[in-house]
């Protein structure tokens, strides 16, 4: 354990900001937006040692704070990050401070119990994110509903309280089969240093659990974690949630909460069910497919701005599952670092979205045009963030994506038709993106309501510029963030498909590893493909 408990003094800043604003009187509103502000910025600043203290060569968990909690069911107050966890703490914590910084002049009514709510929220990604207790992991999925919740039907748009509650209903059902099936692991595993049972995640994930309870199990997470991801065709809450959302509730919901079913994924059912997860990749892949394809010919057909950006994220989130489902380290590097695109990308869209809202309350694509003559730093902005999120050479977007398909084609038998069924997605994603930029910046100002619109001012610029500096960082020099990955991969990788790490080894005569980049077979030995007629990974004993 470290002498400084970093991870929880990054767990909590948020809920401090919280509970001192319940002590601030509401009409003092100014204060208010300061201190939410000022806390949001200090949880960021204190998960900046992530970053530079993270070992790379290090242990799996790093900063590992255990105690006890309820020890009469072997549950623990156990915190950890490795450098998947360490990376979306990152984010989460940006995309919060962003986002609260965002909602200045935005929020006007309940000013006080907005913030209070973001910074809950907060606490509870947050949480999700350290947590490796399956018990405190849970307790925490289930804290984030809330205050969501509350966000979108106390401060949404026209159909709030609809929105609100089919969000609510739909991660709360998969919320309750997935405690069944942390039940199930609960009672098939006892520890063998005291007799017990145990939540601990780090031992299960060392465990050789049943095949066929593994296959149940991983149902039972599958459900859970394809709703939040969300994955077709559990999608059809995400678009009327993000519709509805205030804009910094769609940021949060963008950037990071869809990361928690990925997270989950990769966490759990990969190195915990590696059986299953092996079993069921040709379901996961079609869906996978089908959600990039439908997700961008939806958008294609929008009328609504933010509802256009919504139905990205499905298709986006999709080719994430698939990179992650080829089972090999350049797919999973591909699949985590386009996670953190996505957040970058999609999150700058919807702050884009929610600056011409706030301006004219409408976010029909057809008012608008023409709106680089009168906010040209706003159409600037927005280009470099468009093109972010369809994969433009040098900027973040299009790294991801050049892994996800380079892990996706060296699947043996299906690779290739997963991989270019899949590139069809990006097309799309080029083309209803570029239509949406010609449509509102290029042309004539033909409605007078947009004449007047005033450019970003300096707090609006603020909460882009770090976004832009990410989305040209990681597309010029994404080394340092794969790096951070390394052991964090090879591990899962060698639960759930071992025999892909071989292959993923270049052949030289000093044995070096492989760059992140590369996936070539190594002869016969290393680069054999499945037997014929077997699973796209045959089962290697790596439980």
């Amino acid at each position: 354990m470290n002498d400084l408990p970093l991870l929880t003094l990054i767990l909590f800043t948020p809920l401090v900001g919280a509970v001192v604003l319940l002590l601030v009187p509401k009409r003092n509103e100014d204060a208010i937006r300061w201190i939410a502000n000022l806390f949001a910025l200090a949880g960021f600043l204190v998960s900046l040692p992530l970053w530079f203290a993270y070992d790379q060569a290090g242990p799996s968990y790093q900063f590992v704070e255990r105690h006890a909690w309820i020890p009469s069911i072997g549950a623990e107050y156990h915190l950890g990050v490795d450098g998947f966890s360490a990376l979306l703490i990152l984010l989460t914590t940006l995309m919060g401070a962003i986002a609260v910084l965002s909602s200045w002049t935005a929020i006007t009514e309940r000013v006080k119990e907005y913030y209070v709510f973001l910074l809950l929220l907060q606490t509870g990604m947050l949480g999700a994110f350290v947590a490796l207790d399956f018990l405190l992991f849970f307790l925490f999925w289930e804290v984030m509903l809330v205050p969501m919740y509350f966000l979108i039907g106390v401060w949404g748009s026209d159909r709030r309280l609809y929105s609100a509650i089919k969000f609510f209903l739909y991660t709360l059902v998969g919320s309750v089969v997935m405690l069944l099936g942390i039940l199930a692991l609960y009672f098939s595993y006892t520890d063998p240093a005291t007799g017990r049972h145990t939540f601990d995640i780090v031992q299960w994930q060392q465990h050789g659990f049943d095949s066929n309870l593994q296959w149940w199990v991983f149902l039972a997470f599958f459900l859970g974690f394809a709703i939040k991801v969300p994955m077709f065709p559990f999608h059809t809450w995400l678009p009327d949630a993000h519709t509805d959302a205030p804009t910094a509730g769609s940021v949060i919901l963008a950037a990071v909460l869809l990361k928690m079913g990925t997270y989950g994924f990769i966490r759990f059912s990969l190195p915990i069910l590696p059986d299953a997860t092996r079993a069921f990749v040709p379901m996961i892949a079609v869906l996978a497919i089908v959600g990039i394809v439908y997700g961008a010919l939806v958008a294609m057909a929008q009328t609504d701005w933010k509802r256009l950006v919504a139905y990205s994220s499905v298709s986006h989130m999709a080719m994430v599952m698939l990179g992650m489902f080829a089972l090999n380290p350049v797919g999973l590097k591909g699949s985590i670092l386009q996670q953190i695109n996505h957040g970058i990308s999609t999150g700058a869209l919807f702050l884009i979205v929610g600056i011409v809202y706030e301006r004219r309350h409408t976010r029909q694509i057809k008012e608008y045009g023409g709106l680089s003559k009168v906010m040209p730093v706003y159409a600037a902005i927005f280009g470099v963030m468009m093109l972010s999120s369809i994969g433009l050479p040098a900027l973040n977007g299009f790294i991801g994506e050049v892994l996800i398909l380079q892990g996706v084609f060296v699947v043996p038998r299906w690779g290739m038709v997963w991989a270019a069924v899949a590139a069809t997605g990006i097309i799309l994603g080029a083309a209803y993106m570029l239509w949406l930029y010609q449509r509102t910046m290029f042309g004539k100002v033909e409605n007078p309501k947009n004449e007047g619109l005033r450019d970003l001012n300096l707090r609006e610029v603020a909460t882009f510029a770090p976004l832009v500096v990410l989305a040209v960082w990681i597309g010029l020099y994404p080394t340092p963030f794969l790096n951070r990955l390394d052991t964090s991969v090879n591990r899962v990788v060698a639960r759930v498909s071992p025999q892909s790490l071989e292959r993923n080894a270049d052949c030289d005569e000093q044995g070096a590893p492989a760059s992140p980049f590369t996936q070539v077979p190594c002869g016969d030995a290393q680069g054999a493909a499945a037997p014929p007629g077997g699973a796209p990974y045959a089962d290697s004993g790596g439980r």
